[in-house]
C-alpha cells in the first residue's frame, strides 16, 4: 500500500461503505482499497487488532477472511519465529468469537488449520487441540469446527504444502483419528438431542470419511455409525439433520471404494442402507421430496460403491441385487431429478457390462435396464397440457438431453432393434394421447441411429409412417417426428424410393415458424448422409438458400442448411460447380455490398457477421476431388469475392469480434482451394500487415500460419512469409512484453506459436537462418510458465517441433544445415529452457500440461544427452528444498533419483511419469 500503514478507524470505514453504502461506486471503492490492504504486509498486524477490538461481525469478518488468506497465499511473509504467537492469538480468537457469528468461526477455523498445515514445528496438533479444550463443553462447536476443515484442507489447491508434507500430516492424522471418533461419540452422548450439535458431528466425522484415514474395523464396531441410520430411519428428523447425516453416509461409502479391504465395514453400511427402504416410501407418502433426494443418493451411492461386487457375483452376498431393485424404485418416482441422481451409475454398470461382455451377465442385468428404459420414456413425457414445441433449453429439455445420451450408452444390453421394434408396436397398436407418443418418438429417435439399416422393414416402415402424419398432430409430436426423420438418414441412403415423400415431409416443417429449425437440422443430416442421391434435388437446395431469411430458423439451423448444401454441390460435375457455389454465394455477397454501400451513406456500420459465416460454412464444405492439373472450380468464385471481403475488413478492422470472422471465412477460403489462391496472397497479407500494426487481432496470427500451411513449401513464396512473419511480431512482441502481457493476451501467445510451429514445419531453415527467431525462442521461454490451456499446448508444441527438427533424420538434403542451426540455438538457450521448464511445472502449470513439457524434455535430451545431464542438474539445484513453514519439501535422495529417472530413461513416456511424481512434491 502506498503511504505507509493506514489507521483502523480508516479500515472501519471502508468496511462499513463495503458493506452499506448506498453507492455502488462506494462499495466498488471501498472494495479495491480493503483488497489492495489484504495484499499488503500491514493485513498481518491490522486484522488481529481488528478481531481483538470485536467491534461488530463485518470488521470481524473481514479480519478473519484476511487471516485465512494470507496464511493460504503469503505464510512466506512471516518470519519462522513468529508462527507460534500467531496460533497462539489465533486459537484465542476463535475462543473469543465463538458466540458472534458461525461464518467468522469458520473463518478462523480454516485459518488455524491451514496454519497448522504448513507450520511443520506445531506436532500432533489434533492431539493438542483436543487436549486443550475437550472439557469445556462451550468450546465444542469451535474445536469440532477445526477438525472437520483440517481434513478438508489437506488437499487444498492453495496450499502447496507438496507430497511431502501432505504424507506426513496424512499419517499423523490417521494416528489421531480414532481419538477424534471418541470425542465425537462423548460429545452425542453428552449433548443429548441437541440438532445442531449433531449436524456438526456428522460434518466432521464425513470430512474424515473423505480424507480416507479412519480405520474401518473400529468403524464398523463404532456408535456413531447406529445413530446416524437411527436418525435416518426416524420419521421426524428435520431436513437440515436429514441432509447432514447423508452427506455422511455417502462419504463413508465412498470411503469404502475397495469394499474387499473393508469388509467389517462394507457389511455394516450395505445392511444399513437396506433397512432405509421403508423411510424412503414414508418420505414419498409425506410429499418430502428433500429426504427422497437424500435417500435416492444414498441408494446410489450404495450401488457405485457395490457396482464390481455387484458385476462380479450378482444376487450373492454384497452382489445382492436389492440393490438395484432400490434405484428402480426411486426411478418410479414422479419427480424427474430423482432418477437423474442415479444416471452416473448406470452409465458405469454399462461401461462394465460392455468391457466383460458376457452373455450370461448380459441376461441377468436385462431386465433391469428395461425397466429403467421405460420409466424414463415416463418421465420424458411432456405435460398433457403443454403447447407448441419441447423447450430444450429449460431444466427438463436439459433432463431429457441426458436421458438420450443414457439410453444410447445402455441400449445394447436390450438390444436396439429389440427395443426400437417394441416401442413402435406400443404407437402402431394403442392408441396413445399425444404426450407418450411424442415421449416414444423422442427415445427411438435416441436410438434410430444404433439399429442396422440393412435390409430392415420396420425402420422402412416407421419412415414410411411418420412422414403421412397429418398436419393435425400436436406440434410437440410433429416436431419431435422431425428429429427421428433426421436420425434415420441412413435408412433413407439404403432406400432412395423414401429421398422424394422425406423431403416433402421436411418442407412443409421447414415452412413452419416453430418446426423451421428442427427441420432444417434433418435436411442436414441428410444432405451428409446422402450426398450422391441429393445430388438431383440440388436445384432445390439452392432454392432454399436462395430465401433462407425467410424462413424462422437460428442461426445455427440455416448455417446446417448451408453446410448441408454445400456438401452435395462437392458431389456435382465439377464443370457445374464453379457457377452454382457463385449463385450459392451470391445472396451472402449482395447483403455485404448492401451493408457497405450504407456504411458509406449513413457513416454507421451494420453488422456483417452472419454473411461472413456463412459464406465461412459454404467455403468450408465445398471440397470437391480435383485432379492434379485442374483448376479448381472454385477459385474464380473466391477472387471474384475477395473485394467485397477485403472492403469488409478494412471498415471494421477495429472491431475483434468482426475481424474474426472475416479471418475465419478468409481461412476456409484459403483451405478450399489451395494453391489456386496464390493470386490473393500479396493483396492479403499487406492488409493483415496494415491492419495489424494498428489493431493487433491475433485472429491475423492464425490467418498468417494457414499461409504459412499452404505456401510454406513453394521456394517463391518463402522469404514473403517471412517477411510477413518478422512484421507480425514486432506488434506481438511490443504487447506481449506489457506487465502481465503474457497472462493478459493468451489468444496471442497461442496463435503466435501457431504460425511460428507451422513456419517449423514447412520451412525450418528460412526461419532458423533469420534474425527473428532468437526473439520468438525467448518469447517461447518465458511463456511457457503460462498457464492457459491452449496457449501453453502451442508453446510447448512450437519448442518441441523446433528441436525436433534437428534430431530427425528424414534424410532431407537440409538435414546436416537444421542440426547445426538447432545445435546454435541450444547452445544460447538450452540451460535458461531447461531452468525454466523445471520452474513451470513445479510452481505454476497446472498437471495436465506435463506430458507436454515431458516431450519438450525429451526433444532436448535427445538432441544432446550429455549436455542434458548438465543443465538439467543445474535446474534442480536451483529448486527451494524446505517451505516457508519449515517443512522438508524435496529430499537429496529425490533430487537425484529424479535425475537418473530423466536421464536414463529410453522413451518419452519415462520422462513424462517421472516429472508427474516430482512435481507433487511442490503442490
Amino acid at each position: 500500500m502506498e503511504g505507509g500503514k493506514p489507521n483502523l478507524a480508516l479500515v472501519y470505514q471502508a468496511v462499513q461503505a463495503l458493506y452499506h453504502d448506498p453507492d455502488p461506486a462506494g462499495k466498488e471503492r471501498a472494495s479495491v482499497w480493503l483488497g489492495e490492504l489484504q495484499r499488503s504486509m500491514y493485513a498481518w498486524e491490522i486484522s488481529d487488532q481488528l478481531l481483538q477490538l470485536k467491534q461488530d461481525v463485518e470488521s470481524c469478518y473481514f479480519a478473519a477472511q484476511t487471516m485465512k488468506m494470507k496464511i493460504q497465499t503469503s505464510f512466506y511473509e512471516l518470519p519462522p519465529e513468529t508462527h507460534n504467537a500467531l496460533r497462539d492469538s489465533l486459537l484465542t480468537h476463535i475462543q473469543n468469537l465463538k458466540d458472534l457469528s458461525p461464518i467468522i468461526v469458520t473463518q478462523l477455523a480454516l485459518a488455524i488449520a491451514d496454519l497448522a498445515l504448513q507450520m511443520a514445528s506445531w506436532k500432533g496438533c489434533v492431539h493438542t487441540l483436543i487436549e486443550k479444550y475437550n472439557n469445556d463443553i462451550s468450546s465444542m462447536p469451535f474445536l469440532i469446527e477445526i477438525l472437520t476443515v483440517l481434513p478438508e484442507e489437506v488437499h487444498s489447491r492453495s496450499l502447496r504444502i507438496g507430497a511431502n508434507r501432505r504424507t506426513e500430516i496424512i499419517e499423523d492424522l490417521a494416528y489421531y483419528s480414532s481419538t477424534v471418533v471418541t470425542l465425537l461419540t462423548t460429545c452425542v452422548e453428552k449433548t443429548g438431542n441437541d440438532e445442531k450439535m449433531f449436524i456438526k458431528v456428522f460434518r466432521c466425522l464425513g470430512s474424515w470419511f473423505n480424507l480416507g484415514v479412519l480405520d474401518s474395523n473400529f468403524m464398523a464396531g463404532n456408535q456413531l455409525l447406529m445413530v446416524l441410520f437411527q436418525v435416518l430411519q426416524r420419521d421426524e428428523t428435520s431436513t437440515n439433520l436429514h441432509e447432514a447425516a447423508s452427506d455422511c453416509v455417502c462419504s463413508a461409502l465412498y470411503a469404502i471404494e475397495n469394499v474387499d479391504t473393508n469388509m467389517a465395514l462394507a457389511l455394516q453400511l450395505f445392511q444399513g442402507v437396506l433397512t432405509l427402504e421403508t423411510a424412503y416410501h414414508m418420505a414419498v407418502a409425506r410429499e418430502d421430496l428433500d429426504k427422497v433426494l437424500n435417500y435416492c443418493r444414498i441408494f446410489t451411492e450404495l450401488c457405485e460403491t457395490f457396482l464390481e461386487t455387484t458385476v462380479r457375483s450378482p444376487g450373492q452376498g454384497m452382489g445382492d441385487l436389492r440393490t438395484l431393485e432400490l434405484l428402480l424404485i426411486c426411478a418410479g418416482h414422479p419427480q424427474y431429478e430423482v432418477v437423474e441422481i442415479s444416471f452416473n451409475f448406470w452409465y458405469r454398470l454399462g461401461e462394465h457390462l460392455y468391457k466383460i461382455n458376457d452373455a450370461a451377465l448380459h441376461t441377468i442385468f436385462r431386465p433391469y435396464i428395461q425397466r429403467l428404459l421405460h420409466c424414463l420414456a415416463r418421465h420424458c413425457q411432456l405435460d398433457p397440457d403443454h403447447e407448441g414445441i419441447p423447450e430444450d433449453t429449460d431444466d427438463f429439455g436439459e433432463f431429457r438431453m441426458r436421458v438420450s445420451d443414457l439410453v444410447k450408452d445402455v441400449i445394447f444390453l436390450v438390444g436396439s432393434m429389440e427395443c426400437f421394434s417394441q416401442l413402435y408396436s406400443t404407437l402402431k397398436e394403442g392408441n396413445p394421447s399425444w404426450e407418450v407418443t411424442e415421449a416414444v418418438l423422442f427415445i427411438m429417435a435416441a436410438i434410430a441411429k444404433s439399429v442396422d439399416p440393412e435390409n430392415n422393414p420396420t425402420l422402412s416402415e416407421v419412415l414410411q409412417q411418420v412422414v403421412l402424419l397429418p398436419e393435425s398432430v400436436h406440434m410437440a409430436v410433429r416436431y419431435t417426428s422431425i428429429e427421428l426423420v433426421g436420425e434415420m438418414s441412413e435408412v433413407v441412403d439404403r432406400n432412395p424410393r423414401f429421398l422424394d415423400p422425406v423431403l416433402n415431409y421436411l418442407m412443409k416443417g421447414l415452412r413452419e415458424k416453430p418446426l423451421a429449425s428442427a427441420a432444417a437440422k434433418a435436411i442436414h443430416n441428410i444432405c451428409s448422409v446422402c450426398r450422391d442421391h441429393m445430388a438431383q434435388h440440388f436445384q432445390g437446395l439452392l432454392d432454399i438458400a436462395r430465401s433462407l431469411d425467410s424462413f424462422a430458423l437460428s442461426t445455427e439451423a440455416a448455417v446446417g442448411l448451408l453446410k448441408g448444401t454445400a456438401l452435395v454441390l462437392a458431389r456435382l460435375p465439377l464443370e457445374k460447380i464453379a457457377e452454382c457455389l457463385s449463385d450459392l454465394c451470391a445472396v451472402q455477397v449482395l447483403a455485404l455490398k448492401k451493408l457497405l454501400a450504407e456504411d458509406s451513406t449513413n457513416g454507421k456500420s451494420a453488422d456483417p457477421t452472419v454473411w461472413l459465416d456463412r459464406l465461412a460454412v459454404i467455403f468450408r464444405h465445398t471440397n470437391p476431388i480435383v485432379e492434379n492439373g485442374q483448376t479448381h472450380p472454385c477459385q474464380k468464385v473466391i477472387q471474384e469475392i475477395w473485394p467485397v471481403l477485403s472492403e469488409t475488413l478494412n471498415t471494421h478492422q477495429a472491431d475483434n469480434r468482426i475481424v474474426e470472422r472475416c479471418c475465419r471465412c478468409l481461412r476456409f477460403a484459403v483451405r478450399c482451394v489451395g494453391k489456386g489462391s496464390a493470386s490473393l496472397l500479396q493483396p492479403l497479407v499487406t492488409q493483415m500487415v496494415s491492419v495489424y500494426q494498428v489493431y493487433p487481432h491475433s485472429c491475423f496470427l492464425y490467418l498468417g500460419s494457414i499461409l504459412v500451411d499452404e505456401y510454406g513449401m513453394e521456394e517463391g513464396c518463402r522469404q514473403g512469409l517471412l517477411d510477413m512473419l518478422q512484421a507480425l511480431c514486432m506488434p506481438t512482441f511490443q504487447l506481449l512484453e506489457q506487465q502481465n502481457g503474457l497472462r493478459n493476451h493468451p489468444d496471442t501467445v497461442d496463435d503466435l506459436f501457431r504460425l511460428a510451429t507451422r513456419f517449423v514445419q514447412r520451412s525450418p531453415v528460412t526461419l532458423l537462418s533469420s534474425s527473428i527467431i532468437v526473439h520468438i525462442i525467448q518469447c517461447a521461454i518465458a511463456a511457457t510458465s503460462l498457464d492457459h490451456r491452449d496457449a501453453n499446448c502451442s508453446v510447448m508444441k512450437f519448442v518441441r517441433d523446433l528441436i525436433h527438427t534437428g534430431v530427425a533424420n528424414d534424410h532431407e538434403e537440409d538435414f546436416e544445415v537444421r542440426k547445426q542451426l538447432i545445435g546454435q540455438a541450444m547452445e544460447q538457450h538450452g540451460q535458461q529452457l531447461v531452468t525454466q521448464l523445471m520452474h513451470s511445472c513445479c510452481f505454476c502449470l497446472p498437471p495436465y500440461t506435463l506430458p507436454d513439457v515431458a516431450e519438450v524434455l525429451w526433444e532436448v535430451m535427445v538432441f544432446d544427452r550429455p549436455t542434458f545431464c548438465r543443465w538439467l542438474e543445474s535446474a534442480l539445484k536451483g529448486l527451494p528444498k524446505e517451505t516457508s513453514g519449515g517443512a522438508v519439501t524435496v529430499t537429496h535422495k529425490q533430487l537425484t533419483d529424479f535425475h537418473k529417472q530423466v536421464t536414463s530413461a529410453e522413451e518419452c513416456k519415462q520422462v513424462c511419469w517421472a516429472i508427474r511424481e516430482f512435481t507433487r512434491l511442490f503442490r
